[in-house]
């Protein structure tokens, strides 16, 4: 794969004008204050994960319209909290899968919460995965999740899925081994976006977020990914549209409420972004259109690393390494 976008030097000015529907803030705001009319019935329950060093614990709560979403709470063995904590979302089809594959914010000191990906998980194998069994599913669409409900804002499908990560974040809370006021999110791809829907949902929600660190996120800048790249899963999104040409408004208008780049202009969260030059996944100027205009609202403090010469893998143990530091530094920072 070559470099096949805009030059660093123009992707680091991109600031494309994405238009924001009217009543986004008002359609999340009322999203958020349906879901916690639902008793949000979170539970913790210890397992064994045959790990020596990390504790597991089974979590359970209620995400969109009250379904239960699962997922994992790692923290070191023996820890009594409340820790600094970090939430973290799975790329496309992955979820908690097992308790021994995604532990690495436990094993630096921290709690971490690994939040299930309703209808998803068939990447990461794993038992109880979350269904998205809910009646809102909308109508006709292309194989995959990217169309489900796709004309209609209040039917699509991550209406569902962001709801869920927002009420992952009042779950957490609930835990005597997290400190509430040290939360920062993060994920990879469909996780990073979900991490930029968090962190700009988070002060509708009412929750103070210490950080935001999406890696080569995916659900950014719609419109450019469809006309730059025709690799999945955006490629879902151009198949429907393919066939029921008579949608294309409806569904464009249906992404403008859950764009990186809308949600993202409404976070006050520092964050660490990464992009991947060569990424034909998540191209890297729909990645900077959203870090450029992230925080529009006041956040003072943003980075990105950039990994020049690799495509969708990012940077990998590179990038956990930039995170490392920065979620020492954040978490340092809020303990003074």
């Amino acid at each position: 794969m070559a470099m096949f976008d805009l030059s660093l030097d123009k992707l680091r000015e991109y600031r494309p004008e994405v238009a924001a529907p009217a009543d986004l803030v008002d359609f999340w705001r009322r999203s958020i204050e349906k879901a916690r009319t639902d008793d949000l019935s979170a539970s913790f329950t210890l397992i064994d994960n045959k790990l020596a060093l990390i504790d597991t614990y089974d979590v359970t709560y209620a995400g969109f319209g009250g379904t239960p979403v699962k997922g994992w709470l790692h923290v070191p063995a023996g820890a009594t909290g409340p820790l600094p904590t970090v939430v973290q979302y799975h790329g496309y089809s992955g979820g908690r899968g097992f308790p021994h594959a995604t532990t690495l914010w436990a094993q630096a000191g921290y709690a971490h919460f690994v939040m299930d990906t309703r209808g998803q998980s068939y990447g990461a194998g794993g038992l109880d995965a979350t269904p998205d069994d809910t009646p809102h599913a909308g109508l006709n669409h292309t194989p995959g999740f990217m169309t489900a409900g796709i004309t209609n804002p209040e039917t699509y499908y991550y209406r569902r899925v962001f709801i869920d990560a927002v009420r992952a974040l009042d779950a957490v809370k609930t835990s005597p081994l997290v400190d509430p006021d040290k939360l920062i999110v993060t994920g990879g791809s469909q996780g990073g976006g979900i991490s930029i829907a968090a962190a700009g949902l988070a002060p509708i929600a009412g929750i103070e977020l210490l950080g935001c660190a999406p890696d080569v996120p995916f659900l950014c800048h719609f419109e450019r990914a469809l006309q730059i790249t025709d690799k999945d899963p955006y490629g879902e999104i151009t198949r429907y549209l393919k066939g029921f040409r008579q949608d294309v408004d409806a569904a464009l208008r249906t992404l403008s409420y859950f764009d990186g780049v809308n949600l993202g202009r409404l976070a006050t969260a520092p964050t660490l972004f990464s992009v991947a030059l060569m990424d034909a996944t998540c191209p890297p100027s729909t990645v900077f259109a959203a870090y450029n205009h992230y925080g529009a609202t006041g956040s003072e403090q943003k980075d990105i690393e950039v990994y020049q010469y690799n495509d969708h893998e990012g940077g990998q143990t590179y990038q956990q390494l930039a995170q490392l530091d920065w979620f020492a530094q954040i978490f340092g920072a809020a303990t003074k």
